[in-house]
């Protein structure tokens, strides 16, 4: 694939799940606000934890070998496929059967037998996901992220749906526990409606034995990830009980909304692009200092936004005031995404370059210093404390900032600091009109937002015209060949 037709199916990748990022989003918050509304922060907190645990389990799906697929330079051959197919459905019912032994350990904190079954369900969603890895996987690495992209737009609509009309009517955890199951089956429908594969059990460990020099090191990297994130929640669920993990969860939901949106969209289509442009130093540079500076500089101003607008949010609205307790743990999430928003897209392109023992190093960096600070801190001061001690630990990823710029030569500078300024001087302007402004009221919100876009828009075309101006004309030349 010569890299101008790389480029071409990229932006077509990136437009697909952009365009789908600007339906589902909608549907995600609309959904997660009135769920905010109709339940309480408890049966949040259980949804919360439960979800962290199937999480947890996820880890142990596939050995990375998926992923080690989509960053093969060359296709995958069906004996690959059924190998990894093969590998995944025994671990993934070994770990089924060691969570339904677990259920008597969990009992005491699901809080009713709503909760017993909501985990159950998502057990089988689980199984149900698995299935669809395969599936997946051909689609990434054809890059037809457009199909991906109506696959995960439909399994959003009906999940929130469903969730928001039951807990509207009262059904309370239970709504969680029909929305899953009806996402988890009309999602697996559709995959293989759009990517048929002839499935079939096979081991065939020469076919397999070049893809776990990667797959093994991505999954110790996941596995780290997952002890410092899913497991660290899963702990802190039994530090802070079911009401302090549905605050904290609230918060971290509310402050990643930015990443979800922008992020997650950008790096499922550069991890199989950058990987072709492995050997090509100069254009992979040119493709990670471009697509870092955009995502910053959309990133960081949404979140400097929502700084400002969500504490006021809170304030105004009676039916949403429950979650006040949550607002410093907003503060201080805030600021951890910020920093994962420059971080997050430099390891993806260690791992798509096939610099996975880099990426390991520096998770296992981040893992220590996860289980030293946050335990100690939300023991002393709660939900407080473990958002203050997820804050801390990423600001050690200056360190991973400092290893790309010797990897890949970028400029960090532009990268960071420009988007960085521009939000600043944004919240600070809207600051000012804040003061000037009276009594909390829903008007002053919608001035508040109105007054940030237009504002940052007259920014941009000062501070990043020549990156807005590129992006235009590469989605105007990749619609003309479309």
């Amino acid at each position: 694939m010569n890299s101008q037709h790389l480029k071409s199916k990229a932006i077509s990748g990136v437009s697909s799940l952009v365009m789908r990022n600007i339906l589902v989003q909608p549907v995600s918050f609309i959904g997660f606000t009135l769920l905010s509304i109709f339940l309480q922060a408890n049966e949040i907190g259980i949804f919360w934890a439960v979800s962290e645990i199937i999480g947890f389990l996820g880890y142990f799906s596939d050995v990375g070998l998926a992923a080690a697929i989509i960053q093969k330079k060359g296709k995958a051959t069906i004996d690959e496929l059924r190998t990894i197919f093969t590998i995944q459905q025994i671990l993934v019912i070994l770990a089924i059967l060691v969570a339904l032994l677990l259920t008597p350990i969990f009992k005491s904190r699901f809080g009713s037998e709503s909760g017993k079954i909501l985990y159950w369900v998502l057990l089988l969603g689980f199984f149900t996901s698995s299935l669809k890895t395969i599936p997946s996987v051909i689609l990434e690495k054809k890059l037809k992220f457009n199909l991906l992209a109506i696959v995960d737009l439909t399994e959003q609509i009906i999940f929130t749906v469903i969730a928001v009309f039951l807990a509207w009517k009262g059904f309370g955890i239970t709504s969680w526990t029909w929305a899953v199951l009806a996402r988890s089956v009309v999602g697996l429908i559709i995959i293989y409606y759009f990517s048929p594969w002839s499935i079939g059990l096979n081991f065939n460990f020469r076919k397999i034995k070049h893809l776990l020099s990667f797959g093994v090191y991505f999954q110790a990297n996941s596995f780290l990830a997952m002890l410092k994130d899913r497991l660290m929640n899963i702990f802190l669920w039994g530090i802070l009980g079911n009401t302090g993990i549905g605050l904290l969860g609230w918060a971290q939901k509310w402050s990643q909304m930015p990443l979800r949106f922008l992020m997650d969209s950008v790096m499922k289509v550069t991890f199989p692009a950058f990987s072709k442009l492995q050997d090509e130093k100069e254009r992979l540079k040119y493709a990670l200092e471009r697509s870092g500076f955009l995502l910053n500089f959309s990133i960081f101003p949404l979140l400097a936004g929502m700084a400002l607008i969500m504490p006021k949010v809170v304030e105004i609205f009676p039916q949403y005031q429950k979650w006040s307790p949550a607002i410093p743990a907003l503060i201080f999430y805030i600021g951890n995404t910020a920093f994962a928003s420059v971080t997050s897209p430099l390891v993806n392109a260690f791992n798509s370059v096939g610099k996975i023992k880099l990426s390991l190093r520096l998770m296992i960096m981040w893992t220590a210093a996860s289980w030293l600070i946050i335990p100690l801190l939300s023991i002393w001061k709660g939900v407080y404390g473990a958002s203050l001690g997820h804050f801390i630990v990423s600001t050690t990823s200056i360190v991973a900032w400092i290893v790309a710029k010797k990897e890949f030569n970028l400029n960090l500078k532009r990268i960071i600091f420009v988007p960085f300024i521009a939000s600043a001087i944004m919240l600070l302007i809207l600051k000012i009109i804040d003061t000037l402004g009276g009594q909390t009221s829903l008007l002053e919100i919608i001035i508040l937002v109105f007054s940030g876009a237009l504002i940052y828009l007259a920014l941009s075309l000062i501070l990043a015209k020549d990156e807005i101006l590129w992006f235009w004309q590469s989605l105007k030349q990749w619609k003309s060949k479309s």
